[in-house]
């Protein structure tokens, strides 16, 4: 993802570098992006309850080798499942766990095996299946934009290895339901034999570290919650730790820090952001959401992902975007963009998930406005304002915020700094800065640990506004149109003309005007003029801040005529 991250970087000359992966924009389609985006019969017959995933990686040959035990329950009979594997990965054999082992056969079909059963018992609700798998895993050339395994060293010499898979897929090296529908109910589990001179981390906590074969060891840790299956991934290297606590809204949270030996120093100062994120994003955005499983931060070998309760930094222990400031304002040097903005997917993204990679707006737009919402939290609501305008400069409108429904595909780039403001004008528009609070907070209790679609989140919002916001969310997050408010003034400078334009059909944004004696409500409709009189001459000033606030450009008229004079009257 973060790819207008990269395009901003490539317009200001800094060196190219982003934190996590959008896929290459396509036009033409294959079935194999239909097999892998959409649901079908011999994917949605079952539901996956648990992962039990166990991976022995070689450094030496960069080749993995596992098992991933999958407990389902079952929808409704079928004799034909499909498992998600890309290749070059191989699924070596599938054993079905019943009182006697039995083997399930199978064929492979590009990038997935289908699966064949036998007649399953009336009487059977749940099962499990493990999947032997290996061979040598798509290696990320520059993770985490393109994804894959990471093979590397660090400053010491010692292997280092991780994962970085959202886009491209947990598939690329374990067999799974590679859907973003599905998430394990019950959790997941995550095994690595490893040397036993390295330590491994992975999400939630852990169980077991004990010897395995001679000169390794298992170790597992143990989620309780549901997760993205990209999200479960291994940290393999020569780790320490450091722990502490925080005295949240549901009571203790445990958190955690995993950073290479040499930075151990650095990471206990710069980590103490986790919790000013952590206070900042529980006022604004409710309880986090994964008290059971821990709050961790754990060094990788990239630059940064949202692995839930093991988010990835590799921010180098600077403030930033690697030092860089995206807003141009200042305030984005405050604060550690990775720590801010990974961890804001654990609301957006790891709790509230988008069923469809179409709607990865949801998950980018919601975590990019809580970095203002950061921002305003701990310097005002001021800098929150000039950090998400700031943030703007970054929006192209080449392509539309929504990709395509049902074959993996995701929109723009732009879902990152347009939808955030977009949230900033829907929050300027409803003027009720401790409503918007209660609709962020409801948001993520209504759809806690849930996958929503986009007309999910559109008629959610739409109670908290009290009103149809259909017209706004085609305008920002289906076209590429900038709404332009126009303005005129009357000669007694008493008396308001206004009017949208390049704008969808029936678009409604409300404009609030807050000057004179009092905050003024413009019920702004469409592109018919309407008119407002003020019992004091106009504050010219008051108009340019509204470009500040909303997400449109502001044009002031040289003079009311007589047609737009008879229009408003009408």
């Amino acid at each position: 993802m973060k790819k207008w991250f990269l395009l901003w970087l490539l317009s200001s000359g800094a060196a190219l570098t982003a934190n996590s992966q959008l896929l290459v924009n396509k036009e033409k389609f294959t079935a194999a992006d239909t097999l892998r985006g959409s649901l079908n019969p011999r994917r949605t017959w079952w539901n996956v309850l648990r992962y039990d995933l166990t991976v022995q990686p070689d450094f030496t040959t960069r080749t993995i080798r596992g098992k991933n035990t999958i407990l389902f329950s079952i929808v409704e009979p079928v004799q034909t499942m499909q498992i998600d594997l890309q290749v070059p990965m191989q699924i070596d054999s599938i054993i079905w766990n019943t009182v006697k082992p039995t083997p399930l056969s199978f064929s492979r079909q590009g990038n997935i095996a289908l699966v064949t059963w036998p007649v399953i018992p009336e009487n059977i609700k749940e099962i499990s299946i493990t999947l032997y798998f290996s061979g040598k895993p798509v290696i990320a050339v520059r993770p985490p934009w393109d994804g894959g395994w990471i093979w590397t060293r660090d400053e010491n010499g010692n292997p280092w290895m991780s994962v970085a898979c959202q886009g491209l897929g947990a598939s690329v090296w374990y067999p799974c339901k590679d859907h973003q529908s599905d998430e394990p109910d019950r959790g997941a589990s995550l095994s690595m034999i490893i040397p036993e001179n390295l330590k491994g981390v992975a999400n939630g906590r852990l169980i077991q570290e004990k010897p395995y074969a001679p000169g390794t060891k298992l170790v597992t840790w143990e989620v309780k919650n549901p997760i993205n299956s990209y999200n479960l991934v291994p940290y393999i290297g020569k780790y320490v730790n450091f722990t502490d606590t925080l005295q949240g809204e549901k009571g203790v949270l445990d958190l955690s820090y995993w950073v290479l030996e040499n930075h151990l120093s650095e990471a206990r100062e710069q980590f103490k952001q986790s919790k000013t994120m952590l206070r900042a994003f529980e006022y604004w955005m409710g309880p986090y959401p994964f008290y059971d499983d821990s709050y961790k931060l754990v060094e990788s070998p990239h630059l940064g992902m949202e692995h839930q309760s093991a988010v990835a930094y590799g921010n180098k222990f600077i403030n930033g975007y690697l030092g860089m400031d995206l807003s141009e304002t200042g305030w984005g040097l405050k604060w550690d963009y990775i720590i801010i903005h990974e961890s804001g997917h654990e609301w957006f993204a790891n709790n509230i998930t988008s069923k469809d990679i179409a709607d990865m707006w949801i998950h980018e737009g919601f975590t990019t406005y809580s970095e203002t919402l950061y921002t305003e939290y701990w310097y005002g609501k001021q800098a929150g304002n000039e950090y998400n305008y700031g943030l703007r400069k970054g929006i192209e409108n080449k392509e539309v915020v929504v990709g395509q429904y049902g074959v993996n595909k995701e929109g723009s780039g732009d879902m990152y700094p347009k939808v955030a403001n977009m949230l900033h004008t829907l929050r300027h528009s409803l003027h009720d800065d401790a409503r918007f609070r209660k609709y962020l907070r409801d948001l993520n209790q209504t759809y806690y640990h849930c996958m929503v679609t986009y007309a999910d989140i559109e008629q959610f919002t739409r109670k908290y506004w009290g009103r149809s916001v259909t017209p706004i969310f085609q305008q920002y997050l289906k076209t590429t149109q900038i709404p332009k408010l126009k303005l005129a003034i009357a000669a007694d400078e008493k008396t308001l003309y206004y009017r949208w334009d390049n704008c969808v059909s029936g678009f409604d944004l409300p404009i609030w005007l807050s000057g004179n004696k009092n905050d003024t409500r413009l019920s702004v409709r469409d592109v018919k003029w309407q008119q407002t009189r003020f019992s004091e001459k106009i504050d010219r000033s008051v108009l340019k801040e509204i470009e500040k606030m909303y997400y449109c450009t502001v044009q002031i008229l040289p003079a009311v005529t007589d047609a737009i004079s008879k229009e408003a009257s009408q």
